[in-house]
């Protein structure tokens, strides 16, 4: 009882400071929201009301909850034995139970509690109150500053506007325009609000209509907008005054404009037209542009693709071609697919589940399919052709074209093929014989793909049985009875192997071959194929074993055709000829093609724009200028109207400059000369001798007295 009043002072001084705490969290808050708030209204065009008052509430938390992480009773009693030294550290057995203290500990709880209460309570939260005004004012000092500076990072459509506060700067207007305001209302398949800019600058859709609203500070006879130094655009006055003017155009592409005020020329404007792009189609499934459907796989195909355009899909399908038949017989078939799940927005990835036999596909016939989609402008766009063949087993049994072209071991060709006919045969009599008979002639069977994988695999260089499950090698366990001996000691002392780790060596199983690097990898293919089916074969499950079996022969079948070329046959249509002109001799209408280019106009074009760097480079040594190197310079001006209006992101600031009236600076003049030197067409490489070596002088003279005494 006797540690109440000690406990009553800690709490007091734990609200006191909490208080101060309080107070400067809520300072620094402000102090930071002030700060966030201008840099966005300054560059951003933000609300400043808005951001400061999200950004300080958002501070407030962030602060308090970093310096309030430990605020409990402990943390306040060993911040007093820090503070107050009298205590002797003892300040936590004020605030244990006394039960749970030892009789000494109860002593010391006693006297440190007597002392506590004559103590005065700190004022150090009134620190923490003058380092958070401190910081306010430092925030509010450096606000004030950014108030002051150029805006030079404005950004475009906030909330559908345009920010004039941010972009009034980079234009240079005529001081007779009182204000500007341009109107630009994106095409409708765009869905882009209308865009409202106090700027003569447009970056805009290429097919934007722009409306220009423009008032004078006095009455103005004429004026005028001249695009790319070639169209005129009268404005027309909306007021009997003539200060208020408006007119509108559709900007279709990318060039430069200027305001024509009673023949006052203003500086020159960018037009950035950006045109409408395709539809971007990407086929993630299937991976391969060609797929064969083995027999025993199901007959379907998954499909996914990834579309994106800037601006919306209307539509996409799948367009499918169907051929069946052979040779003359051929038929074509072709249908849409439409995907199931719905098209919108600007990107979306495509999930389709192909099934052919709904599209009435059977063995032997082929799937040519592509994806074709329609933007919202009309623009139509189409992928890359992807196949899709099912496995026809009966013509992959045939013999035909075994007779003839290059054959790879026929007879071992054929002993696949009567492995497979042999595995049916006895699917058929099942049912009929022992189950015992069933089991012996499967493994039989299985012996028959053994021998027959080992006798490819000798065209690999294997000389023993090395393929095992899924054509991986096999390898020996410690416990097969075999002696293989420690790894570690194998290595050690082993001349052989380390002269086989550096050599190129022709005798292992990877280089001994004659095969190209395509057909060995087929090959090896082959073989895991086999492996699989006799595993089966031999493990009697003989229905499992028959798609690989298919597989391999449809591998070896493929092996065989690659080594044959096939020409297609063309059929060349000619002009009808007309009997009673035929043998006439009249060859006037007859005359040979010609391609022409005026490289004439170039090489002037390169001499205009060499003279005109000659009179910049006497610029740049403040020499005085002759009329023919003005003659050049107002000659390469036109050069740069011409490029600028083709291209005003490169170009347009270089003209610029040449359209002053005063002296070019330095840094213009470099400006310039990249320009003009961006224009300069590399020349025409002609005919030059080739360089001799002085070496090769002994020789010519020797072949050149051959040739005089014959």
């Amino acid at each position: 009882m006797e540690n109440i009043a000690s406990k009553q002072w800690i709490l007091d001084f734990k609200k006191r400071y909490a208080l101060y705490k309080i107070g400067q969290a809520l300072l620094f808050a402000i102090a930071i929201a002030v700060f966030v708030s201008t840099i966005l209204n300054q560059f951003f065009a933000f609300n400043f009301l808005l951001t400061f008052a999200l950004s300080g509430f958002g501070a407030f938390v962030l602060v308090y909850a970093i310096n309030n992480k430990s605020f409990g009773l402990a943390a306040f009693a060993s911040y007093l034995n820090q503070r107050f030294p009298e205590l002797e550290e003892s300040t936590q057995l004020i605030l244990t139970p006394n039960q749970s203290l030892t009789f000494l500990q109860q002593l010391q709880a006693k006297k440190v509690a007597e002392t506590l209460v004559t103590l005065p309570q700190p004022n150090d939260g009134v620190k923490k109150l003058k380092s958070g005004f401190l910081i306010l004012l430092l925030s509010i000092l450096i606000s004030f500053g950014v108030q002051f500076l150029p805006n030079q990072f404005p950004l475009s459509k906030l909330s559908g506007t345009t920010s004039a506060k941010a972009k009034t700067v980079i234009d240079k207007i005529l001081p007779q325009i009182k204000t500007v305001k341009v109107v630009i209302n994106s095409p409708v398949y765009t869905q882009i609000d209308q865009e409202i800019q106090s700027q003569f600058t447009l970056n805009l859709v290429s097919g934007s209509a722009v409306i220009w609203e423009l008032e004078t500070n006095t009455s103005v006879q004429n004026l005028k907008l001249i695009f790319n130094n070639q169209e005129v655009l009268a404005l027309q006055p909306i007021d009997t005054e003539k200060t208020k003017w408006k007119v509108t155009k559709s900007i279709k592409k990318s060039g430069f404009y200027q305001v024509s005020l009673d023949g006052e020329l203003s500086d020159l404007y960018q037009i950035e037209a950006k045109a409408d792009l395709p539809i971007s189609i990407k086929i993630l499934k299937p991976t391969e542009s060609q797929t064969v459907i083995d027999f025993g796989q199901p007959q379907k195909v998954d499909f996914q693709a990834e579309l994106s355009d800037d601006f919306g899909i209307q539509n996409a399908f799948i367009s499918a071609t169907i051929t069946s038949g052979r040779g003359e017989g051929v038929s074509f078939k072709e249908q849409n697919i439409a995907f199931k799940q719905p098209i919108k927005g600007k990107s979306v990835t495509l999930k389709q589940n192909i099934d052919l036999r709904s599209l009435g596909m059977k063995p032997g016939d082929e799937l040519y399919f592509y994806v074709k989609a329609k933007d919202n402008f009309g623009q139509e766009s189409r992928s890359d052709i992807y196949s899709v063949a099912i496995q026809d087993t009966s013509e992959l049994m045939s013999l035909t074209g075994l007779a003839s072209g290059v054959n790879l071991v026929p007879e071992y060709f054929r002993s696949q093929r009567q492995i497979i006919i042999d595995t049916e045969k006895l699917l058929k009599e099942k049912s009929t014989i022992s189950e015992q008979d069933f089991k012996n002639r499967s493994n039989n069977l299985g012996l028959d793909q053994k021998l027959l994988r080992l006798r490819y695999g000798k065209f690999l260089g294997e000389e023993s049985e090395t393929y095992g499950s899924e054509g991986e090698v096999e390898e020996h366990s410690a416990d097969d009875g075999h002696d293989h001996g420690s790894s570690e000691n194998a290595k050690f002392g082993d001349v052989q192997a380390i002269i086989d780790k550096y050599a190129h060596n022709h005798d292992n199983l990877e280089e001994g071959t004659f095969f190209e690097p395509k057909l060995k990898a087929q090959l090896k293919a082959t073989l895991a194929e086999m492996w699989n089916s006799e595993l089966r074969l031999r493990t009697f499950k003989t229905q499992e074993a028959l798609p690989f079996a298919y597989k391999a022969l449809r591998l070896l079948k493929d092996l065989q055709q690659s080594s044959r070329a096939y020409v297609a046959k063309t059929v060349v249509k000619t002009t009808p000829i007309k009997a009673e002109k035929r043998l006439t001799g009249e060859l006037d209408k007859i005359t040979s093609p010609n391609k022409q280019k005026d490289f004439e106009a170039d090489e002037a074009k390169n001499a205009q724009l060499k003279s005109a760097l000659n009179a910049l480079a006497k610029l740049r040594e403040k020499q005085i200028l002759a009329s023919a190197d003005k003659s050049a310079l107002q000659s390469a001006k036109g050069l740069l109207i011409e490029a600028a209006s083709q291209n005003p992101t490169s170009y347009l600031a270089a003209l610029k400059a040449m359209n002053q009236t005063k002296k070019l600076s330095l840094k213009e003049i470099d400006l310039v000369e990249n320009a003009l030197q961006k224009l300069i067409k590399p020349l025409q490489s002609l005919p030059q001798a080739k360089n001799k070596m002085a070496a090769g002088s002994l020789s010519e003279s020797y072949f050149q007295n051959l040739k005089n005494a014959n």
